[in-house]
């Protein structure tokens, strides 16, 4: 529990309050890789819910595919149980601001296990599939067979950025997640510590993913890229909204 108050206790670099009440879960997001694209507002406007509100930058609307490992997953009072809650996992996000709380809305979601992506589904409720993914020191490598999604990465980690821009932070802190389900809008809340960003190099990356009409195949050019060791996070229920 010491940890857990640390992380409480940690709250600076937030843009809205924790909400009340118990967390429900823990877990940790680990090795994370941030690809991220500049897309045309008409595209992605199509791709997220009308009542979601799709937050910008300097005008710009972004993208960003997130690959990582995710660990120790566990409800309040358990354990975590490692052959189901450790998995690599794949998400396609992009960013929303509704009532001033900005957070992210999943465009597609992958776990690298069966068994995770059933229990994870269920649980959650968000869209997560099964995908084959293998990763090691330097690569990532992903296959969603159903979709014909394809990721693979290799990769060189840089140097720790000291001096975060504006744009760094607001594409990495965000404390909240949307769900749209049986007609319904959810906004499930979280927190953690503040990222710890790094430089990433992409030696050489071969991506295959296509959310409605933005295919990410064509966009092999990246606009930003940051690399993290992992935060500890905690989740509260989710919430009608």
């Amino acid at each position: 529990m010491r940890e857990i108050d640390e992380i409480l206790n940690s709250r600076s670099h937030r843009p809205f309050e924790i909400p009340e009440g118990n967390w429900i879960y823990y877990q940790e997001w680990n090795r994370a890789l941030f690809l991220h694209w500049i897309v045309p507002f008409e595209l992605l406007r199509e791709c997220v819910p009308s009542n979601l509100n799709i937050d910008t930058f300097d005008g710009n609307c972004y993208i960003s595919l997130v690959a990582f490992t995710m660990e120790k997953i566990r409800p309040r009072l358990l354990p975590s149980i490692g052959y189901v809650s450790d998995f690599d996992e794949i998400n396609v996000r992009t960013y929303i601001d509704n009532d001033d709380k900005k957070g992210v809305y999943f465009l597609n979601i992958e776990a690298g296990k069966s068994i995770s992506a059933f229990v994870a589904k269920t649980i959650s409720g968000l869209p997560y599939e099964k995908a084959k993914t293998h990763r090691k020191d330097k690569l990532y490598n992903s296959e969603n067979i159903k979709k014909g999604f394809r990721l693979n990465a290799e990769f060189e980690i840089g140097q720790e950025i000291d001096n975060k821009t504006e744009l760094d932070k607001w594409l990495t802190e965000r404390y909240c997640l949307y769900l749209d389900k049986d007609n319904r809008l959810y906004r499930y809340d979280i927190h953690h510590k503040e990222w710890e960003l790094k430089n990433l190099n992409i030696k050489n990356l071969n991506l295959n993913y296509k959310i409605g009409a933005i295919d990410l195949h064509e966009r092999q050019l990246l606009n930003l890229t940051h690399y993290s060791d992992g935060v500890k996070v905690i989740a509260w229920k989710r919430q009608k909204i």
